[in-house]
């Protein structure tokens, strides 16, 4: 069955895409295997989503002690959601740093339709070197800014337009703490949208419980592509919720193509297959929205909390203050044991 849509149907069709199997992965300790990845491929297939992200939820080549090591191999969880996409387009993502040219060698060579390349909000030049490789490649590349609240909109605005000239074929940003509220979003894409001349993208996080409002903020502000998980599946109090965003964007008149019952199918799917409950908005993930920490963090706060006696609150705050990034998870312990030793002083 089709969404049906409100007065005012005829708008831009925006393009959804899936994270569960990707994004998701942060709130599993990264370990689905391959049964789970093949049964919510299948049903995401099946109610027309047009893009899947499989991974590591820190994308290509991240597989590590340091951010946690996955079940599968890279190549395992590629060639499984391959086999199961008969329709749907399988994308991959990648921090330059984790992953290499040769994890995108491997990744092309398993078919994949699209690669994007993470980096943080005003580091652009890093994705410069991979971009053009997927561009030589006849890959198509898109460039997402991470942790996109620590810049200002005009900064967004021109890493955006030389992500475009390295080659991007599509530029966004990620709230990849949570942190924005529907204002922040219009400014910040209405910004890129006048900078670049090639679609724009939005991935939210929820810990504030913005994330459909903020998603909507964006398509408002002239974003062309948006991300999403079944039930919200991904770090800390997850992303914005497909099952949800869908009816919703349709309501409003920005038709999707994707099909309501198997959407809501996949999403049940989802939730007794893929995690023990649907992500929730606890005490700590507020905390983490507020001091603008990414979420992937979360687990990993709460265990080195746990054991070292101390108030992960406080640990994300000072995290905050000290303005951490995906990669620095190292910073965790040593937020840590200072707050243990200026209690013991």
């Amino acid at each position: 069955m089709s969404v049906s849509t409100a007065p005012g149907d005829g708008g831009k069709r925006i393009l959804l895409y899936d994270a569960s199997l990707r994004d998701g992965h942060h709130a599993v300790r990264h370990q689905l295997d391959g049964e789970q990845l093949r049964v919510y491929a299948e049903a995401a297939d099946a109610a027309g989503i047009p893009m899947v992200e499989v991974g590591h939820g820190n994308g290509l080549g991240a597989s590590s002690l340091q951010v946690g090591q996955a079940r599968l191999s890279d190549d395992e969880m590629l060639s499984i959601v391959r086999e199961a996409l008969g329709n749907s387009r399988m994308a991959v993502f990648m921090l330059p740093g984790w992953g290499t040219t040769a994890d995108l060698k491997r990744a092309i060579a398993h078919q994949v339709d699209v690669v994007r390349i993470g980096v943080h909000c005003t580091e652009g030049d890093l994705a410069e070197r991979h971009l053009g490789q997927l561009r030589e490649q006849g890959v198509q590349a898109q460039a997402v800014l991470l942790m996109s609240h620590m810049a200002s909109p005009d900064r967004l605005a021109r890493e955006c337009a030389r992500l475009v000239e390295f080659g991007a074929d599509a530029v966004g940003i990620m709230d990849s703490s949570g942190h924005y509220l529907p204002a922040d979003v219009t400014e910040r894409v209405g910004a890129m949208r006048e900078a670049v001349d090639v679609p724009v993208m939005f991935h939210a996080h929820n810990n504030l419980g913005m994330a459909i409002a903020n998603s909507v903020a964006a398509v408002e502000a002239g974003a062309d592509i948006l991300d999403a998980c079944a039930r919200g599946f991904g770090a800390g109090a997850g992303n914005t919720q497909m099952e949800v965003l869908v009816p919703v964007l349709e309501r409003m008149g920005f038709p999707t193509g994707i099909d309501l019952y198997g959407l809501l199918d996949a999403a049940d799917i989802a939730e007794r297959e893929l995690m023990s409950a649907p992500p929730t908005i606890d005490s700590v993930s507020v905390v983490s929205g507020l001091a603008g920490v990414f979420s992937g963090f979360k687990t990993r706060v709460l265990d080195i909390a746990r054991r070292e006696g101390v108030d992960p609150r406080d640990i994300f705050f000072e995290l905050g203050r000290r303005q951490a990034v995906a990669g620095q998870e190292d910073l965790i312990v040593e937020v840590a044991l200072g707050l243990k030793a200026a209690r013991g002083a």
